[in-house]
């Protein structure tokens, strides 16, 4: 029974339900669905429907329990996880250093700073070679590829774009862009290269950026090139000094002369910077560290820059109007041995090497050996006075011809019997008087050629100079049991061995200092990055021969000059007692090694009674005009004698020539 209540407020009894018949089950059709059917109205009876009983109700939907498949889940979560916590384990804790130091590496760069090269002067500080700034071209090859630059061929476009900067060839710039090492972060286009260079390659970059950021598809394809600062080296003069100074290869080094011989030195210790990067650019939060490098040494040269000039031009001019192969001179400090000048012809402008001639580029003053000839006589003359065999005054009689071993002897010109002294004999420069002299040294021939021998020895021929300059040769000098029999003759004036031009010089200057060789030297010291000097070392000394015997040779030598009869006549100087000797030998051809032409010389000292400078002058070749020394190369040594002697300030002594005999009546 149900109460209803009464929205009156008066309470209602309760109506009573009364049962009715049951409902029959709603009729399906065939296909087990069920059929629609009207709602009976109200008071309506309801419809009994014909057939049996009621069929069964269809048993309800029931759906499998969904823990299974969670577990499976957590249970994939739960493994991948792991996956990931061992690896953050393994990166954090286990590989941690060496993850940390692989990200350093690629994070952090390294480039070298190249120390600055030394500098080299003359004796007067005047700059010889020096250092500019510039810049060494680099690249990130790895800013350079597709996935950076969005283009395939960012390698070629770089390339075609810097090699007419650079002059390189696009083909060797995009294998320098494109290495086979993927991961190389560094690679050095071009070394060197002036400031107007690296400017037109930043003004290049930056036209390119201010284009691709106006969204036309263009790309900044050098945003990977850089420049690390360098140096290059300039030689202000061109090529004054140049076959003493050298020159710097492409890698920075010496690749001749000082700039070879004092390389280290010059050099100094390049430094270190490490910065990191990103996108090719240094983070300038990310700190660094720099090691300074070191600047190397300026050298200070014994030469003279005016005096070398003078030398140089004189040669130069001489070289040309003989159309010779080449000349050189040296000037020599007789005191000291210091080189006030050495210079040759032709030569070479280290500025530009693409134009210098091969041949040319060494110092033939040190680098070429020849017969002296007759400038060698000196020392068979002082070998003679030392060993007192002869005097100046010693009468010497000069037929025309002379027959030793199997060969004829004559002197240059066909003359008849001279009576000359032995002054005489080396004032004409005859070749058999000094083979009769010489021939006074010993009992027999073999006792002569050994004691000429030990003086040559003494005078520096068939050893170094001292100087440690780079392809310097020592001549030849073969021991006297193996000489020819041609050579026991012809090497007493000069033939049959072979010398440098600086030897030649050592000798003159031995002379003229009292008979005391003092070891050439080209370098007198050098001031270290701390500001210091510090000199050379100094050069060895030997007594050749007596103080006495020198002074005799050396107004010997002035007769060569002064006397009418003298065969150095155009190498004399107004108010200045000149000492000298000139020289003619046969030269051999390097190329065929035979005898062709001729060397010309001439080598002396002045004051020769008071000597301060030693001048020798030789030249190869002479094809046009005289090619006797003492007319070609007499002429160059008065010219550069008269330069040194005026820019070093020597006056004349005022002494008298000795003037000696040079002959003699029968």
């Amino acid at each position: 029974m149900t109460e209803v209540p009464d929205t009156s407020g008066n309470r209602q009894p309760p109506r009573r339900r009364v049962p009715g018949p049951a409902k029959p089950p709603r009729p399906r059709d065939p296909r087990g669905a069920v059929r629609s059917r009207s709602a009976p109205g109200p008071g309506a009876r309801p419809v009994r429907r014909p057939g049996g009983a009621r069929p069964p109700a269809a048993p309800p939907l029931r759906l499998g329990s969904p823990r299974p498949r969670l577990r499976m889940v957590g249970l994939a979560l739960t493994l991948v996880l792991l996956v990931f916590v061992g690896r953050l384990l393994q990166v954090q804790a286990v590989d941690a250093s060496a993850y940390a130091a692989k990200a350093e590496q690629n994070r952090y760069v390294v480039h070298t700073l190249a120390a600055e090269r030394g500098g080299i002067t003359d004796r007067n500080g005047v700059a010889l070679a020096i250092s500019e700034d510039a810049y060494d071209i680099t690249a990130d090859p790895t800013m350079f590829t597709g996935k950076q630059l969005k283009v395939s061929d960012g390698p070629e476009q770089a390339a075609a774009l810097l090699a007419p900067i650079l002059g390189k060839s696009q083909a060797d710039l995009v294998k320098l862009l494109r290495p086979a090492n993927r991961d190389l972060r560094y690679v050095r286009l071009a070394t060197r290269q002036t400031p107007q260079v690296w400017k037109q390659i930043k003004d290049l970059k930056a036209a390119l950026t201010a284009k691709a950021g106006t969204g036309d598809n263009t790309v900044n394809v050098l945003a990977g090139v850089f420049a690390d600062p360098s140096s290059q080296r300039v030689y202000p003069n061109g090529d004054l000094a140049a076959g003493i100074l050298g020159w710097v290869n492409a890698d920075g080094k010496g690749g001749g002369g000082i700039e070879q011989q004092l390389d280290k030195q010059l050099t100094g210790k390049d430094g270190k910077i490490r910065y990191a990067q990103s996108g090719g650019r240094e983070v300038p939060t990310a700190g660094s560290t720099e090691t300074p490098a070191v600047p190397g040494s300026d050298v200070e040269l014994t030469i003279d820059r005016d005096i070398q000039w003078a030398a140089q031009n004189a040669i130069s001019e001489q070289v040309k109007k003989s159309k010779a192969d080449r000349g050189y001179v040296v000037v020599q400090d007789t005191q000291t041995g210091q080189i006030l000048a050495m210079a040759d012809s032709p030569g070479f402008d280290p500025n530009d090497l693409s134009t210098a001639d091969a041949d040319a580029m060494g110092n033939a003053a040190v680098q070429d050996a020849y017969e002296p000839g007759s400038t060698a006589k000196v020392m068979s003359m002082a070998a003679v006075l030392e060993e007192n065999a002869a005097t100046p005054l010693t009468h010497v009689v000069v037929p025309n011809r002379l027959h030793r071993g199997d060969r004829l002897f004559k002197d240059d010109v066909d003359h008849d019997t001279w009576y000359l002294t032995l002054n005489g004999v080396l004032a004409k420069s005859s070749n058999i008087g000094t083979i009769l002299a010489t021939g006074q040294l010993g009992r027999t021939q073999e006792q002569a050629n050994q004691v000429l021998y030990s003086y040559l020895r003494k005078f520096g021929i068939g050893s170094y100079s001292g100087l440690g300059f780079p392809g310097e040769t020592k001549g030849i000098l073969a021991a006297p049991g193996k000489w020819s029999t041609s050579q026991q003759y012809t090497i007493p004036f000069g033939q049959g061995f072979s010398i440098n031009a600086m030897q030649a010089a050592s000798v003159y200057s031995t002379i003229a200092n009292g008979g005391v060789r003092v070891e050439p030297t080209l370098v007198r010291g050098a001031k270290g990055a701390d500001g210091r000097f510090t000199p050379a070392a100094q050069p060895k000394k030997a007594r050749v021969i007596s103080q006495k015997t020198a002074k005799t040779l050396a107004e010997m030598l002035e007769s060569v000059v002064d006397d009418e009869q003298g065969t150095g006549a155009k190498a004399a100087i107004p108010g200045y007692n000149v000492a000298g000797k000139t020289g003619t030998a046969n030269r051999v051809d390097p190329a065929t090694g035979r005898y062709r032409g001729y060397t010309s010389s001439f080598a002396g000292f002045a004051p020769a009674d008071k000597p301060r400078i030693t001048v020798y002058c030789a030249i190869q070749n002479a094809t046009a005009g005289s090619y006797f020394g003492g007319q070609i190369c007499g002429p160059i040594y008065k010219q550069v004698m008269e330069f040194a002697l005026k820019t070093l300030q020597i006056p004349p002594t005022g002494a008298k020539a000795a003037n000696l005999p040079v002959d003699y009546k029968p």
